[in-house]
Parts: C-alpha cells; sequence; structure tokens
C-alpha cells in the first residue's frame, strides 16, 4: 500500500461554503443587496451605511435569507431605533430575498477607519 492511499489527501477547498443558489445568482444577489445598503444613510452624515463601514457582516442562507451584522457611528445615535428598519426595508426590497435579519452590535467600535475612500470624500476628510 502506498502513502498516497493511507493518508488522506488534504483538499485546500475545504472549509469553504458551498451554497445551493447558483453562482450567478449569488453574485447579483449580493450586487444588489450591497446597493440597496448603499441608499440607506445616517441622517447626520453625507454617506451611504456601507461606505461609513457600518455593515460588518452580510450572510446570504440557502434559503435566500438575508443576516446582516452593523453598528452606528455610536451607541447613542440618534436613529439608533431606526436604522435596522430602514436596513431591513431596503434589502428585503430586493428581488429574491426570502427576509432579512439585521443585527446591531457595538463590538468592535465603530471608527473612522473603517469608511471608505469614497465616504471620506463626501465628509470632507480627504
Amino acid at each position: 500500500m502506498s502513502t498516497e492511499e493511507t493518508i488522506p489527501k488534504w483538499d485546500a477547498r475545504e472549509g469553504i461554503i458551498s451554497s445551493p443558489i447558483p453562482a450567478d445568482e449569488l453574485a447579483r444577489l449580493s450586487d444588489d443587496i450591497v446597493a440597496a445598503l448603499k441608499t440607506v444613510y445616517d441622517p447626520e452624515i453625507p454617506a451611504d451605511i456601507f461606505e461609513l463601514g457600518l455593515v460588518y457582516k452580510i450572510d446570504i442562507e440557502d434559503d435566500r435569507m438575508v443576516k446582516i451584522v452593523m453598528t452606528l457611528t455610536a451607541p447613542g445615535c440618534p436613529v439608533a431605533g431606526e436604522m435596522p428598519g430602514w436596513v431591513e426595508n431596503a434589502v428585503g426590497a430586493v428581488e429574491g430575498v426570502s427576509g432579512v435579519d439585521v443585527e446591531m452590535t457595538f463590538d468592535p467600535p465603530w471608527t473612522p477607519e473603517r469608511m471608505s475612500e469614497e465616504a471620506q470624500v463626501a465628509v470632507g476628510w480627504y
């Protein structure tokens, strides 16, 4: 018996999440979800929440349920109670999305370093 037959080969693809959603549909959903997030603005800042770096994670489940983990610029943000609903409404309107779950977190806290160059230009920091 050769060594190759007794030792299982390591597969570099192991751990990569596969999805029953076809790749082209998953790409379209991802693009459309990001586009929807870019329509949501913090009323005090002239940049959208995606470019501000407020969105920490987007998961598209096999049943097309979208789970979003996000934060605010500060825990005392005046729109803290409204922002999750705005995000849910925007992403929920994307064709093919079955539902949206928005989780707010302040760990890690948001910092301006999370802002894209586009957001930095919009707020006059670049």
